[in-house]
C-alpha cells in the first residue's frame, strides 16, 4: 500500500535565485507563472511532520554544442514513502533503468513534464533521462525605462544555465534533496553547482564531482569555459570562475569573500557550506544559489559591486539558501538579507539613515494605493512597486524591531532563527518566535500588524511643553499621533532633542494605540525636538522630508513627455525613441512636442526632454544656479559648472514632478534611457561621453517637517546621537 498522509501545503518550497540590485540593471530570477505555483502544491505523500528528503546520486553529461543533457539519477525516497510525483523538462524521456518501480506519465505544464513514480518501501531506483535544453532569454519589464533577460534554463556553447524550475533532474515539489552529482563536460570546461567540489572524478577536469549532504530546497547548475581561483579561509573555500584570466579581480573577490564569511559566521552563526564560488556569467546577473552567485561579466567588474551586491548574495547563504523560504506564506528573506548586508555596510560608513529614507522614498514614489499589499503576499520582485514592499518595507520592518528590543536581543533572536531553522524551511511565524524567544516576550501583534497588513503609519508631532526646575534641568514632555486611516500599528519611535548647545539626546515614544507619549529630561535649555529624524520607522515622508528625485518620475502612473520641436534634426528623432522606450506599459504617460503646449498640465508628472526645449524655464525657475546653456551644454549643479554634459534632475514636488534630461550629443540619449531608471533616488545627475558615464549625482537637502519643532531662538550646529553598529566598524 502507498502512503496517503500529504505534505502540509504551507512547507513547499519556491525556485529560489536570489538577487538585488541596487545600482546596476542586474538580472532577476525568471518570474514563476501561476500555473507554476500551483505546481508547487506538495506531491510527495508521508507520513512525517518533518519535511521529506530525496537522495539524488546524479550522473550527467552535458554538451553544449548540441544543448543536451544526458543523465542517471539514483532516487531515494524517504522511508515509509513508495509513490512520488516529480517534475522533469519535458523531452528528457524518463525511463526507469534499475531498480522495481512504476512511472507514468499523468500531464505538462508550460515545459515541464509531470510524472508518478511507484516503489517498493525503501528501495532505490535509477532513471535514466536525456534530451535538449535550450531556451531564448526573455526580456522582463520591470518599470518605466527597467528591462532584464531571464532564462527558463539553458545548454549551450555560451554557458549552461540549470535550476530546479528547469526541471533537469526529477523535482519533487514539497521534498528537500541531496545531492551527490558527477558531471561530464567537454575538455577545457568546469561544472559548478552547491556544496562541496570540483572534485576530479577520473584525474581530469572534465569529469567533476560535486555533493551536499545538508538538505537542499533545489539544485543547480552552472558550466562554460572558466579559469578557477581558490583559497581557503576558516569559513570555507573561496572561490572565483572567470570567463578569461585575472588574478587580480580574483583576488579582490577572494578577499572579499573571506572578509564577508567571517563577519556573518560572527554575527549569525557559522557558514553553511563547504565553499562559496563567485562564478561569471554568460548575461548580466545577480542569481544567489547555494554556495555560489552568479554575476555577469559587466556587474561583476563594476567597483563598488564587491561591497555593494555581492555581500548581499554571501549572505543569502544564510537567509534563503540555509533557512529556506515559506513563499506561500511571503518571502522574508530579501528584506531580512538587504537590511544585514546593504544596509548595515552603509550604517558602517555612516549614512545608515540616508539609506533608511531612501527606502521611505522609493515606498512613497513607486507603490502606488492599488499596488500596495502586505509582506505576507510578498513572492520575488517585480518591479519597482514590489521591490519596495518587499526589499525595502521588509528591511525597515527588521529595523524597527531592532530598535524596539535592543541590539543584544536583536543579535540573539538572528541567532535562534537561524539555529532552529537551518537547512529547513521557515516562515514569518518562526521568525516571531526566534526574537519572541530572545525578548522573552510576546511579539505576535507587532509582527501580525506590520506583515499581514499593507500600509505604512503616518506622524504627527504633538503639544510640546517645557517643564523647568531651578537646579534640576529641563524637562521636555510631548506626544506623537499616528494619523492614517487605518488603525494603528505598534511601533517604538525615536524622539531626538537638541539643547541649545546643540547636545543631542534620544528617547524611544511606544505606541500601543493612536497616541505615544515622549519625556525627556536635559541639562541645558532645550531648542528642538525631531521626531524620528532618522528615519527609524516605516512611515510616510512628509513633503519637507521628501525632495524631488527621479523616482518621483518613473514611479508616476500617468504624465506627459515633452520633446523639443526646434532641436536638430538627430536630437528630435533620439528624444522620441527615448520617449518611445519609457512610455511602453505606461498607458497612462502622453508625448507632445513643445510647440504643440501652450503650457504645462497643472498636476501630473512632466518630462522635459532637450537643451532647446520650450518649458526649461520652469526647470531653471525652480533652481536659479543652474543656467543651462545649450550652445556649450553647460550647466551648474551643486557649484559645479560642467560643459558638454548630459543631464538629468528632477524639481518640484510629489503632486507634480518636473523632469528634465538633456545629452550633449544623440548617441549618448540611448545610454541615458537604459541607465537613468536606476539612479532613481538621486535629484540630479550629470554624465560623460556617448556611453556616457556618471560625473556627478546628488539629492536635493531635506528640509524641517511638521515633525521638527525648534522650542528656542537659538540655532546651534546640531549633532546626532552616536548611532551603534551590529557588527564593529
Amino acid at each position: 500500500m502507498h502512503s496517503t498522509v500529504e505534505l502540509n501545503a504551507a512547507r513547499t518550497s519556491a525556485p529560489n535565485a536570489t538577487r538585488s540590485p541596487k545600482r546596476f540593471p542586474r538580472a532577476r530570477p525568471l518570474l514563476r507563472p501561476l500555473s507554476w505555483l500551483l505546481l508547487l502544491v506538495p506531491l510527495l505523500a508521508t507520513a512525517s511532520t518533518e519535511q521529506p528528503v530525496v537522495a539524488h546520486r546524479i550522473d550527467a553529461v552535458i554538451d553544449p554544442a548540441a544543448g543536451t543533457l544526458h543523465a542517471t539519477d539514483q532516487l531515494t525516497l524517504p522511508t515509509g514513502v513508495q509513490q512520488v510525483t516529480f517534475l522533469l523538462h519535458q523531452g528528457l524521456r524518463p525511463r526507469v533503468s534499475s531498480g522495481d518501480a512504476v512511472l507514468e506519465r499523468i500531464g505538462r505544464e508550460g515545459h515541464l513534464e509531470r510524472f508518478r513514480l511507484s516503489v517498493e518501501d525503501g528501495e532505490a531506483v535509477t532513471l535514466g533521462y536525456g534530451g535538449r535544453i535550450r531556451h531564448p532569454f526573455e526580456t522582463v519589464r520591470e518599470g518605466m525605462g527597467r528591462n532584464s533577460q531571464q532564462l527558463v534554463g539553458t545548454i549551450s556553447n555560451d554557458g549552461v544555465f540549470l535550476t530546479g524550475y528547469t526541471g533537469w533532474y526529477p523535482n519533487v515539489p514539497g521534498a528537500l534533496n541531496r545531492m551527490a552529482l558527477t558531471v561530464q563536460v567537454p575538455p577545457g570546461w568546469l561544472a559548478v553547482s552547491q556544496g562541496a567540489g570540483p572534485e576530479s572524478v577520473d584525474g581530469t577536469e572534465h569529469r567533476i564531482r560535486w555533493t551536499e549532504e545538508h538538505p537542499q530546497d533545489e539544485l543547480y547548475l552552472s558550466a562554460a569555459r572558466f579559469r578557477l581561483y581558490r583559497r581557503a579561509t576558516p569559513h570555507g573555500e573561496a572561490q572565483a570562475y572567470l570567463r578569461l584570466p585575472d588574478e587580480a579581480l580574483a583576488r579582490r573577490y577572494l578577499d572579499a569573500t573571506a572578509d564577508y564569511l567571517d563577519r556573518y559566521s560572527r554575527l549569525i552563526g557559522e557558514y553553511p557550506y563547504a565553499k562559496f564560488a563567485l562564478v561569471e556569467n554568460f548575461w548580466e546577473t545577480g542569481y544567489g544559489m547555494p554556495s555560489f552567485t552568479l554575476l555577469g561579466s559587466q556587474v561583476m567588474r563594476l567597483p563598488f559591486i564587491v561591497h555593494s551586491s555581492y555581500p548581499h548574495e554571501i549572505l543569502h547563504n544564510w537567509w534563503g539558501n540555509s533557512v529556506y523560504v515559506d513563499y506561500a506564506s511571503g518571502n522574508w528573506a530579501e528584506g531580512l538579507t538587504a537590511y544585514l548586508s546593504d544596509h548595515l555596510n552603509q550604517a558602517l560608513a555612516g549614512h545608515g539613515a540616508d539609506y533608511r529614507r531612501d527606502q521611505l522614498k522609493a515606498y512613497a514614489d513607486y507603490v502606488q494605493h492599488d499596488e500596495d499589499f502586505p509582506l505576507t503576499a510578498f513572492r520575488a520582485r517585480h518591479g519597482s512597486a514590489s521591490q519596495a514592499i518587499g526589499y525595502g518595507k521588509m528591511l525597515m520592518v527588521t529595523h524597527m524591531l531592532r530598535v524596539m528590543l535592543g541590539d543584544d536581543t536583536f543579535r540573539t533572536g538572528l541567532r535562534t532563527f537561524y539555529r532552529h531553522n537551518r537547512f529547513r524551511t521557515a516562515d514569518f511565524d518562526d521568525l516571531r518566535l526566534a526574537f519572541a524567544l530572545a525578548a522573552n516576550r510576546d511579539l505576535r501583534a507587532f509582527f501580525d500588524a506590520w506583515t499581514r497588513r499593507p500600509g505604512a503609519a503616518e506622524l504627527k508631532l504633538g503639544d510640546v511643553r517645557i517643564e523647568h526646575a531651578p537646579g534640576t534641568g529641563y524637562t521636555v514632555i510631548g506626544s506623537v499621533y499616528q494619523i492614517q486611516q487605518a488603525p494603528p500599528f505598534p511601533m517604538t519611535v525615536p524622539v531626538v532633542l537638541h539643547t541649545e548647545r546643540g547636545d543631542p539626546k534620544r528617547v524611544l515614544a511606544r505606541f500601543d494605540g493612536r497616541a505615544a507619549r515622549f519625556e525627556a529630561r536635559l541639562p541645558l535649555p532645550p531648542a528642538r525636538v525631531a521626531v524620528d529624524p532618522e528615519f527609524d520607522t516605516f512611515r510616510r515622508l512628509l513633503p519637507e522630508e521628501s525632495p524631488a528625485s527621479l523616482s518621483n518620475l518613473f514611479g508616476a502612473e500617468q504624465g506627459v513627455m515633452v520633446l523639443p520641436a526646434q532641436a536638430p534634426e538627430a536630437d528630435r528623432r533620439a528624444y522620441r525613441q527615448l520617449a518611445d522606450a519609457w512610455r511602453q506599459g505606461h498607458a497612462g504617460w502622453q508625448v507632445a512636442w513643445d510647440n504643440e503646449l501652450k503650457t504645462l498640465p497643472d498636476s501630473g508628472a512632466i518630462w522635459l526632454f532637450g537643451w532647446r526645449n520650450a518649458f526649461l524655464d520652469q526647470v531653471v525657475s525652480a533652481d536659479q544656479d543652474l543656467d543651462p546653456d545649450a550652445d556649450t551644454h553647460g550647466v551648474t549643479l551643486a557649484g559645479n559648472r560642467q560643459t558638454d554634459a548630459n543631464v538629468a534632475l528632477a524639481v518640484g514636488d510629489a503632486q507634480r514632478p518636473l523632469g528634465w534630461v538633456a545629452a550633449a550629443t544623440p548617441t549618448a540619449v540611448p545610454g541615458l534611457a537604459r541607465k537613468l531608471p536606476h539612479y532613481g533616488k538621486y535629484g540630479y545627475l550629470t554624465f560623460a561621453g556617448d556611453a556616457p558615464d556618471n560625473r556627478l549625482k546628488g539629492q536635493w537637502p531635506p528640509g524641517d517637517s511638521a515633525l521638527t519643532r525648534w522650542l528656542s531662538d537659538a540655532r546651534p550646529r546640531l549633532r546626532m546621537p552616536v548611532r551603534s553598529t551590529l557588527v564593529p566598524r
